[in-house]
Formats: structure tokens, C-alpha cells, sequence
């Protein structure tokens, strides 16, 4: 089953007001001939920052399968953490520090093998966590 991620608006303003940022400045170092034709090979980068940071809001979600366990996306990265490795799951909180393929706080903070632990923040925390408890029922949820 698949779960998109949420988008709050704390994440949305930094994205988008990063992007606009980048491309009026961009658009008025042009308008404004402040860039010379040779100088044109500097917008690739500032075009790759705008299309990764889209990337990763647009193209973050996550999967549950009984033979792939969980599937997380965040635009390039992925990963596959399978099912009887995860030993308890976290509701409503939001992990600061560590790996976030996420999109929204108070998400769910997936704990899994000793001390290994990732950030999701699907759109409905409550199917996310019926959906897993039916693939595996020995996973401990906590708030």
C-alpha cells in the first residue's frame, strides 16, 4: 500500500520561498544584464538546486509490503527497511536530528535494528500504523 507524504507548511514556505528566492534573482541578474552571455553557464546549478528541492517535495512517499517491508522515497533517496527489523514506532513526535526522508512534522519515528532510527511523515500517521500492525503485529507503538 502506498502512503503519500504530508506537507506541512513550515516545510512548504522553505521550499518554495527558497525556490522563488533563487529564481527572481536569477531572472533580475538577467533582466538587468548583470549576467553576461558568458556567464549563463552559472544558471545549471542554480536550476539543479530549484529541480532537487522539487524533487524532494513532490516526490517523497512511502510503501508497505509483507516481502519488501518498508519503502521510503524521498527524491533520490530511497531505501528498503524490511518489516522484523522495526521494533517500535513513534507517533506524533519529530526527530531534528538524523535521517528525514519527510515532508511535515510530528510524524512517526520508525525505530528499527539496535539503534537505528528514520523520520517519516506519511498523510495519515493512523493507516500508516493499522497498515503495518496488519503486516506485523509485534511492532511496539508509542506516543
Amino acid at each position: 500500500m502506498k502512503f503519500k507524504s504530508k506537507k506541512d507548511t513550515l516545510f512548504s514556505v522553505i521550499i518554495f520561498g527558497t525556490n522563488v528566492f533563487l529564481i527572481i534573482v536569477t531572472i533580475a541578474g538577467i533582466l538587468k544584464g548583470e549576467m553576461e552571455k558568458g556567464e549563463y553557464w552559472s544558471l545549471i546549478p542554480v536550476l539543479g538546486i530549484v529541480g532537487f528541492l522539487f524533487w524532494l517535495y513532490f516526490g517523497t512517499n512511502y510503501e508497505l509490503t509483507k516481502e519488501n517491508g518498508l519503502i521510503y522515497r524521498s527524491g533520490p533517496f530511497n531505501g528498503k527497511i524490511s518489516l522484523e527489523r522495526i521494533t517500535e514506532i513513534i507517533k506524533g513526535k519529530t526527530l531534528w536530528v538524523g535521517f528525514r526522508p519527510a515532508t511535515a512534522r510530528k510524524g512517526l519515528i520508525i525505530k528499527y535494528d539496535k539503534f537505528n532510527e528514520i523520520y517519516i511523515s506519511p498523510k495519515n500517521n493512523e493507516s500508516f500504523i493499522e497498515k503495518i500492525l496488519e503486516l506485523n503485529k509485534t511492532i511496539k507503538i508509542t506516543q
